[in-house]
């Protein structure tokens, strides 16, 4: 499970984010309620971390996939925290899921490895109380792995929407990778979220094979194919990409090992995708992960949905 690392000048330390975001914020007057909403399972180690730099949120929801550890004790420790368990079809589906059972219009949503600085929020803060704020904005992400900032390999450009209008945003049916639709274009918030995304080896490759397997299979739900270009180019681009083309190789052997453990993911996306394919046409279906077909997990409300199909016409 990732931990948070010990202080690496120049960059901030996330394990002093908690003592200062569990602080009093500079409270905004009149500005909107705000929900927190948080996905876990098992993340015993790190869910307070998380949680206590949501204490000034006016709600907090933790939907937990049945956790075999003390998570959803943990949580249930903190004020205003609901917890709510419901069977794991992907992040997309859990955050929607979510979404639905908040109390607020607004909300923010987080990862159990995720902190908010407190310059994030009293960013987030401001935007509440503003007369009329943009109805989705992406926030910048400033990831560790292995104790210290990624600094390069694609990762310096994270931007990820995660605060916004509950009607305004909505997640696409997808097992994994699902980047958050908005009706209007995000604004843009400047300060980051804290993200600790690797501490252990083994722990992040065991990662990286699970969400291989989601890939492949959502490439097959959507009856997508692999071949020698697939199996082979890709995982060899997605590596130039990263470690060449984005300077991964400035960080020396952790950045060859993270941009690596990203391209042999992408090999073995493919490749998973290959056999199925292959073994299909000898009579074997593959063992798909469930999805949830639930069309109410993925549905817009009606004017929001109209609003994004008629932005989307004149776009194209």
């Amino acid at each position: 499970m990732t931990a948070y690392p010990a202080p690496v000048p120049p960059a901030r330390d996330p394990s002093s984010i908690t003592e200062d975001a569990a602080a009093p914020p500079r409270r905004v007057l009149g500005r909107r309620p705000l929900s927190a909403l948080v996905t876990t399972y098992n993340e015993g180690d790190r869910i307070a971390g998380c949680l206590d730099t949501l204490r000034w949120c006016d709600e907090i929801l933790v939907v937990d996939s049945f956790s075999s550890d003390d998570t959803v004790a943990i949580a249930s420790r903190f004020p205003r925290v609901r917890v709510l368990q419901r069977r794991y079809f992907g992040a997309a589906s859990q955050k929607n899921w979510g979404i639905d059972r908040l109390r607020n219009d607004w909300v923010l949503i987080l990862d159990a490895d995720e902190r908010v600085t407190p310059q994030l929020r009293d960013e987030i803060e401001e935007v509440l109380a503003a007369p009329a704020p943009a109805c989705a904005f992406s926030v910048p992400r400033r990831t560790y792995a292995w104790g210290r900032p990624v600094r390069f390999s694609g990762w310096q450009h994270d931007r990820v929407v995660r605060l916004f209008r509950r009607d305004g945003a909505r997640y696409p049916d997808r097992r994994v990778h699902a980047d958050m639709e908005t009706v209007e274009p995000p604004a843009r918030l400047s300060a980051p979220l804290e993200h600790g995304m690797i501490d252990s080896l083994s722990e992040y490759a065991s990662r990286v094979q699970r969400y291989a397997l989601w890939g492949a299979a959502q490439l097959w739900r959507d009856g997508r194919r692999a071949g020698q270009w697939q199996v082979a180019v890709r995982p060899v681009w997605r590596f130039v990409r990263t470690y060449l083309l984005q300077l991964g190789f400035l960080e020396g052997v952790r950045g060859l090992t993270l941009c690596a453990l990203q391209a042999y993911g992408t090999f073995l996306k493919y490749a998973i995708l290959w056999s199925w394919r292959d073994g299909a046409a000898a009579g074997r279906s593959p063992d798909l992960p469930e999805f949830d077909d639930d069309p109410m997990t993925w549905a817009w409300p009606a004017p929001q949905r109209a609003a994004r199909d008629a932005a989307e016409l004149q776009i194209s």
